[in-house]
Order: C-alpha cells, then sequence, then structure tokens
C-alpha cells in the first residue's frame, strides 16, 4: 500500500504566502546592492588621482557596515551600507573626505513611497495607533520602524517641512507661468467653508514646483491676495507671463494687485463645464463639439470666428450658455499668443486638478475628527510626493524666448522685426 498522504502547512495568522512578493523582494535587495555598490565604487574613482606619500590610493573601499532592514512598499528588504576610507593620516579628522550615499542615506529607514503613504493612511481615518495594523496588511506583520511611536514622531516632522517650506526665499526664483486653483475637500475641517488656495509654477527649465498653498476663506479675493503678497515678499518679484485658472473673480482681482503685468489664461476644462451645465443633458455632445471648434482652433482668427458661429447657433434659445462663454472670450485665447507648444498646458489648470483627484478620492468618505491643521499637513505632504513626478511642459526650450519677450502669433515666433515691435 502506498502511502499518498499530502501534508499542507497551516498559515500562521497574519502571515503572508506570496512567492510573487518574495521574488521581487529578492531582486530588490540584488538591484539595490548593486547600485550602492556601484555609488561607492564611482566615490573611489572621483579621487583616483588623490594618492599617499608611498603610493597608495588615498580613497578607498573599507567593507559595508552592518546589515540594516529598510522598509519598502514591497515589504522589508536586508541591506548593508558601503563604507569608505580616507586613509591619509596627515589630514584632521574634520577635514576627511567622507562618502555619503545619496541611494541610501545614513539614517534611512524607510523608502519615500512609504513616507507618502502615511498621510494617504491619515487622510482615509486610520488614527496613528492603528498604523501599524493597516501597514501589517500591505507589507507584511514583520514590518519594523513604523510602531505608532515612530509614526507620531513623524507626522510631528511634517510641521516642520510645511513651515521650512512656508518660509524659503523665493528671491532666487522665477516662474514663467502659474496655474491656481482652490479646492475643496470633503475631509471634515472647520465650520466655516473653507478651501486649500494652490498655486504651482513652471520654471524656466519647464519643471512644475508647488509655489503657493495656503487654507483661505473660500475662494475671496482677499484670501488670494494673502498668499500672493506672501510670495512675492519672500522675494518673487518677477511677474509670471501668464496665470492660468478658473473664473474665480477673487483669483483675478488679487493677481492684478499684487502682479499687474501678468495675463489672464481661463481655464477651459472649466469653461466648458460651466458652458455645459446651461444646456439640456441631451444637448452635451453637439456643444462639446462646438467649444472644441474653438478652443482647438489653428489661430485665433479661427477661434474668434468659431465663438460667432457658437453665439449665433445657441443665442436665441440658451442666450446664458452664450453669455458666459462670450463674457472671457479674449482671456479664453490668451495662450495662442504663446508657443505651440505650451498650448495643451495653458488651456487648463490641469497641473492643481490631477494633483488633487487622488487627494480628493482619498478624503471623499473620510468622517473622522480631522482638524483643519491636520487635513492642511496631510494634504501638503502628499502633493510635495507627488511633486517628483510631475511632467516636464513640452517645449520647454520656447520658454527662454518667452522670457525674452519674443512675441508669438498663433504659436509661432514672430520673425519680423516689424511685427515684433508693432506686437
Amino acid at each position: 500500500m502506498t502511502d499518498d498522504t499530502t501534508i499542507i502547512p497551516f498559515r500562521q495568522p497574519g502571515s503572508i504566502i506570496d512567492p510573487l512578493t518574495e521574488i521581487a523582494r529578492d531582486g530588490a535587495r540584488r538591484m539595490l546592492m548593486a547600485a550602492l555598490k556601484a555609488e561607492a565604487d564611482g566615490f573611489v574613482a572621483r579621487f583616483s588621482d588623490d594618492l599617499l606619500a608611498d603610493g597608495r590610493q588615498r580613497i578607498v573601499r573599507h567593507g559595508a557596515g552592518p546589515e540594516r532592514v529598510i522598509q519598502t512598499g514591497i515589504g522589508p528588504i536586508e541591506v548593508r551600507r558601503q563604507k569608505v576610507r580616507d586613509r591619509s593620516a596627515e589630514v584632521p579628522a574634520e577635514a576627511k573626505i567622507r562618502f555619503t550615499s545619496n541611494i541610501l542615506p545614513k539614517w534611512a529607514r524607510r523608502s519615500k513611497s512609504l513616507d507618502a503613504l502615511l498621510p494617504a493612511l491619515y487622510l482615509r481615518g486610520i488614527s496613528t495607533g492603528d498604523f501599524q495594523e493597516a501597514l501589517s496588511a500591505l507589507l507584511g506583520t514583520d514590518a519594523p520602524n513604523l510602531s505608532p511611536g515612530v509614526i507620531a514622531r513623524l507626522t510631528a516632522g511634517w510641521q516642520e517641512d510645511y513651515d521650512r517650506w512656508q518660509d524659503r526665499d523665493l528671491s532666487a526664483r522665477r516662474y514663467v507661468y502659474i496655474w491656481a486653483d482652490g479646492v475643496y475637500l470633503q475631509a471634515r475641517m472647520e465650520p466655516e467653508a473653507e478651501c486649500i488656495l494652490v498655486i504651482i509654477g513652471a520654471t524656466p527649465e519647464g519643471r512644475k514646483e508647488l509655489l503657493g498653498f495656503h487654507v483661505g476663506i473660500r475662494e475671496s479675493a482677499q484670501s488670494w491676495r494673502e498668499l500672493l503678497i506672501d510670495i512675492k515678499a519672500r522675494g518673487l518679484t518677477i511677474a509670471p507671463e501668464v496665470a492660468v485658472g478658473d473664473g474665480a473673480l477673487g483669483f483675478w482681482k488679487a493677481v492684478d494687485e499684487v502682479f499687474p503685468g501678468t495675463r489672464h489664461q481661463r481655464c477651459w476644462f472649466h469653461k466648458s463645464s460651466n458652458v455645459l451645465n446651461k444646456f439640456p443633458k441631451s444637448m452635451a455632445p453637439a456643444v462639446t463639439s462646438d467649444l472644441k471648434d474653438i478652443h482647438h482652433a489653428e489661430t485665433k482668427a479661427a477661434a474668434r470666428a468659431a465663438i460667432e458661429v457658437f453665439k449665433e447657433k445657441y443665442e436665441v434659445k440658451f442666450a446664458p450658455a452664450v453669455t458666459c462663454l462670450t463674457k472671457d472670450a479674449e482671456a479664453m485665447l490668451t495662450f495662442f499668443d504663446y508657443p505651440a507648444e505650451h498650448w495643451d498646458h495653458l488651456r487648463t489648470s490641469n497641473p492643481v486638478e490631477s494633483v488633487f483627484a487622488t487627494v480628493r478620492h482619498r478624503t471623499v468618505r473620510t468622517k473622522g475628527a480631522l482638524s483643519q491643521r491636520t487635513v492642511k499637513l496631510m494634504v501638503f505632504t502628499l502633493i510635495r510626493a507627488a511633486s517628483k513626478t510631475w511632467r516636464r511642459l513640452n517645449g520647454a526650450n520656447q520658454l527662454p524666448r518667452v522670457i525674452e519677450g519674443v512675441k508669438f502669433t498663433d504659436g509661432v515666433a514672430n520673425t519680423d522685426p516689424a511685427k515684433t515691435n508693432a506686437a
């Protein structure tokens, strides 16, 4: 008689058996170790010409530190920090060349992606005492360095990061374009109707950066004025070329007062939505097509002609919709006076909207007792984490020409000096 018994081991409570995760974790560990060694080798190679009196190399590899665990999005990974030694005996200790890894800082215990995960969990209504349980479900029960005490210290550090960011010097900065929006979250804040005012700026190199962040009373002119004046007071004296935003009158009034030279570009995404709201839903496809004929026109003249067609087509029966569109017509067409490569960026305040889409999703069901301060810090931390992956502007090479004052007609630079002077 043959023994066909199959023994199946029982899973321990809370344990996670996932071969794919283990393979990914082992691969990540190998790649991380290879990257750390390559980084140390590159550092040593930079000083290969620095020799001691006896001809030996001054800067050499010096083994690796003790193994430590780094908590990542796929669980804990064991790594060893590479060490480099300065063998010069004639140089005092404080003047010795020291190696610091950019990949794995000396005291790092978590990957940066986890630092972004923690405020997301907080916004979902999970308290600091519940973080360990929540993260164990995501990362495994052996998730170290994420105890409630560590989490509490980390959240306290977010306030320090926010304070430093708010006090940063902007005198050496310039922003060619800015996008502004006021974002209302459904997480509980305060009894007053408050919203988070956000400004994102485009640098001359085409990178997008978080420029302004402020909790205001609705989107009033005073709230926007306070934010813009604060930005200007910290050194941003050169006005942006264009400000992009929706029809909130408070923002435009504040911009004209603080940066009077900045041109207005109304957001087509918001404008289209406002116009469509004044039509029956059954007409939405046709009206949307007509609106696209305007803001996707190849020239400003063609866009103006499309606005006239829209006006003739709908003014009799849908006068409020036509008024909604035509009252801001010129501010809607500002983008034609800038490089065509930038049109997709300038036609909409989507740089702000897309950032907050994820934040809104994470806060829409939050019913916990989140104070205004807590929401502000969590949202700020999430935005800073998201900003590392923001896409650069198309045609970044055109931005210096905009700064130099080169005039553009229908997206093309004017090469005729007479046209440029006339513009």
